[in-house]
């Protein structure tokens, strides 16, 4: 059985939700970050990162969001969350779910998470300040270039969806308004009816 470390609020429910999706047998068990828990000794031995999600599966401990995004695709094919049978289009969703981890996870990092990358109060202030800026590029380059419709990748739902799905959640909070990008938030209204999402958030709460 697989387990998945998760904290509400993070990127963890993508995994979550591609589980969900998979019919994946699994059990969550959630870490508090309001109590540092992710820096405890008994969960360092698990992701030395410190860090959600981890996914504990039979070959191991999986992290980072691509990887076991890929890894749940992977694992079951039937379910068709990836194009797994052809290496190019494949890659194009780890293209995709790249993006999201490498670029756009970071730039809404810096409103939250700050003293990864400064030590000034002023520094982290002004991080803040430049967060609407960078997410809303972010999204008006999904929005306008990346996006294929209805789904992430075109006709076929994918492991990209609940990546770009939980990210779009972090958005007010950033300071940007979704409906400025109308593809992505019928795409986040869609997602928010799937039952996997709704199974997911109420395995979180």
């Amino acid at each position: 059985m697989l387990k998945l470390y998760f904290a509400p609020g993070t990127c963890a429910l993508a995994s979550h939700i591609a589980l969900a999706e998979a019919g994946a047998d699994y059990t969550v068990e959630r870490i508090d970050f309001k109590t540092n828990q992710q820096n405890s000794p008994d969960y360092l031995a698990i992701n030395p990162k410190g860090r959600v999600p981890a996914l504990a599966a039979d070959g191991g401990i999986l992290t980072e969001t691509p990887a076991i995004l890929a890894f749940i695709a992977q694992s079951f094919p039937k379910a068709r969350l990836a194009p797994v049978d052809d290496a190019f289009a494949f890659a194009q969703v780890q293209s995709f779910n790249s993006y999201l981890c490498s670029t756009v996870h970071v730039a809404h990092a810096h409103r939250v998470r700050g003293s990864r990358w400064a030590s000034e109060e002023s520094s982290f202030a002004d991080m803040k300040r430049k967060v609407p800026e960078t997410m809303g590029a972010c999204f008006t380059l999904i929005e306008n270039k990346m996006f294929k419709g209805p789904w992430v990748m075109g006709e076929q739902y994918t492991i990209c969806d609940p990546y770009l799905y939980t990210i779009a959640t972090w958005l007010e909070g950033d300071g940007v308004q979704i409906a400025k990008f109308p593809k992505l938030a019928d795409h986040h209204r869609r997602m928010a009816e799937r039952a996997a999402v709704k199974k997911a958030l109420a395995e979180q709460t």
